[in-house]
C-alpha cells in the first residue's frame, strides 16, 4: 500500500480510498497534502471517545464555579483592584 506508516497523501485517497478506510478502521491515519498533516481519518469509536473526553475538559464559568472558589476568586479580584488604586 502507498505512503509510509500510516500517513497518506491526497493522492493516495484518491486511488486507494478503500484500503486506505479499512486501515483507518484499525487505527488513526494521517492524510497529508503537500507533505503537511492535513487530515486525521478514524474510526466513529475513538472519534466518540474523544469528543467525551473533550467534554470533561469543558472550560468552567462562574456559574458552575463552586462558591469556595468564587470566594477565593472574588477575593483576588478586589486585591488586585485595590492594588491598581493605589499605584495611580
Amino acid at each position: 500500500m502507498a505512503g509510509s506508516g500510516n500517513s497518506y497523501t491526497t493522492s493516495d485517497l484518491s486511488r486507494k480510498s478503500g484500503d486506505i478506510i479499512a486501515e483507518a478502521l484499525r487505527h488513526p491515519v494521517t492524510v497529508t497534502q503537500r507533505n503537511k498533516p492535513r487530515l486525521v481519518l478514524l474510526n466513529i469509536e475513538d472519534y466518540e471517545r474523544l469528543m467525551r473526553q473533550s467534554d470533561l475538559r469543558a472550560v468552567g464559568t462562574i456559574d458552575n464555579m463552586s462558591d469556595a472558589l468564587l470566594e477565593e476568586f472574588e477575593a483576588a479580584a478586589d486585591t488586585y483592584a485595590e492594588t491598581e488604586e493605589t499605584v495611580r
